[in-house]
């Protein structure tokens, strides 16, 4: 898609305040689409076999782009922490017994191998993420094995993204410069808020001051790019508390933003029990949140990338943005969009073509699978026709603000106001309420519209209309 041709997208211009009515009716539970179809319809019936198929068919060259196949992302999960944050919707083991790692290592390092037989050695590689959990709870030993084992099974080309989430109270300066000597180039700071009250009131206490040090010590150990994690929704946040948060964070000036949403769901999740319901903030204060951050990071430099991303003009992330070349996988929005996404570790998420897999979430079951010799993936799906052509409109929403028919025609062989006849209808609503505006060639979310832009995607969503079970999913603000 020629992103010239693109109107004007809605996160290049003002945000508007939100009308109470509105949110009232849009506030609804809906999912976040790093994914179509999202990973709570995934099944059991796709297993290890399935998984080495898919690897089969990348290896054999099925998909190739251009004579070649797009080199690939490896997200490695690290479930390790050693104090729980009640917020955390994570798959994580709570420990303070490193000597765990140990076995999880040797198992990761059985996993590689396993792709590597699969695929081939040398695979290009040009994304990296170590997430969890919390991958600093290794030793700076440790990570470089890993990530000396992953540099003997695939082939890191220049200039890739290889980063690491970081808890701040784990590292110093030494570790950061450790980690850059290592190989890693972009780094994720897991701040939520700078408020003492609402660092208590979770059980995640670090100052501003010890963060500002950390900056300091990964601009001088070279990182290229450095991510904040913010959160909104959390107990004891205020509008104005928020505010200095986000003063304070935009005095650090890190290259990226991811802001999220609080997820209260403590019926899936056992840590968030141990949060006061009565603390959470008013939907209406979410919302005054989100629109002060949003006016807030702009005004100091940087781009709106899209729902939950912010980044500075010159971040490739930005870049990618306003080249259409945005994509969301699920570590959210990427720059990658034709990367097949390997996913090392419990309870790992991968994609590989035209199917989603998923590892095993207990320790137990994914030492079992890697004891026996087979890959520890326990479900996913192979996406269908009809999976492909939602997941491209769904996709374009979420990451251009746009639909443009043309284009999902043209890519799909369908005629777009017949195929999706019935969506179109219920955009109706939308439209009248000012969050979608139909073009003749497209279909354009609204200033207005993105801050419900999961509504709007929710209308494409086959698998959600079928049965409207939305209670397993966060509020979209």
């Amino acid at each position: 898609m020629n992103a010239a041709a693109l109107a004007p997208s809605a996160f290049l211009q003002p945000l508007p305040l939100v009308d109470q009515d509105v949110l009232g009716k849009l506030n609804v539970n809906g999912p976040r689409y790093t994914s179509y179809p999202t990973a709570d319809r995934f099944v059991e019936a796709f297993g290890p076999d399935h998984y080495s198929l898919a690897l089969a068919q990348r290896a054999d060259g099925a998909g190739a782009i251009g004579g070649g196949i797009a080199p690939l992302s490896i997200y490695v999960h690290i479930p390790f922490c050693e104090s729980v944050c009640y917020y955390c919707a994570c798959n994580k083991v709570v420990t303070r017994h490193h000597e765990k790692a140990v076995e999880y290592l040797q198992a990761l390092r059985r996993e590689i191998d396993m792709h590597v037989a699969q695929l081939g050695r040398g695979q290009a590689v040009s994304q990296l993420h170590l997430g969890g959990g919390t991958p600093t709870f290794l030793s700076d030993e440790q990570i470089e094995q890993l990530f000396g084992w992953l540099r003997e099974a695939f082939r890191f080309v220049p200039g890739g993204e290889y980063s690491i989430e970081v808890d701040p109270r784990t590292v110093d300066g030494d570790r950061l410069a450790r980690l850059a000597a290592i190989g890693f180039n972009r780094l994720s700071l897991g701040i939520q808020d700078f408020d003492p009250l609402v660092q208590q009131a979770v059980h995640r206490v670090q100052s501003f001051e010890s963060v500002a040090k950390l900056m300091k010590a990964a601009r001088d150990s070279g990182f290229e790019s450095i991510n904040m994690d913010l959160i909104y929704g959390l107990p004891r946040q205020t509008p104005q508390g928020f505010d200095r948060t986000l003063v304070q964070v935009s005095a650090l000036k890190p290259d990226r933003i991811a802001l999220y949403a609080y997820a209260h769901l403590p019926a899936r999740f056992k840590p968030q029990r141990r949060i006061d319901a009565s603390q959470l903030p008013p939907a209406a204060d979410k919302v005054l949140m989100l629109s002060r951050a949003i006016r807030q990071f702009r005004a100091v430099g940087y781009d709106y990338i899209g729902m939950d991303h912010f980044a500075l003009p010159t971040d490739p992330l930005a870049v990618a943005r306003r080249q259409g070349r945005l994509h969301r996988n699920f570590q959210g929005y990427s720059t990658h969009p034709d990367s097949d996404l390997i996913g090392l570790g419990v309870s790992a998420i991968g994609r590989v073509g035209a199917h989603y897999s998923q590892n095993a979430k207990t320790l137990d079951e994914y030492y079992d699978a890697l004891q026996r010799g087979i890959f520890p993936v326990v479900r996913g799906l192979s996406l269908s026709r009809d999976d492909l052509v939602r997941r491209a409109v769904i996709m374009a929403i979420m990451c251009q603000g746009r639909v443009d028919i043309e284009s999902i025609e043209l890519a799909y062989l369908v005629d777009f106001r017949k195929y999706f006849a019935y969506e179109i209808e219920q955009l109706a609503p939308l439209v009248e309420q000012g969050l979608v505006e139909m073009e003749p060639d497209g279909i354009r979310v609204t200033p207005m519209g993105w801050y419900f832009v999961r509504a709007v995607a929710m209308v494409f969503d086959r698998h959600l209309q079928a049965d409207q079970a939305t209670e397993r999913f966060s509020r979209i603000i």
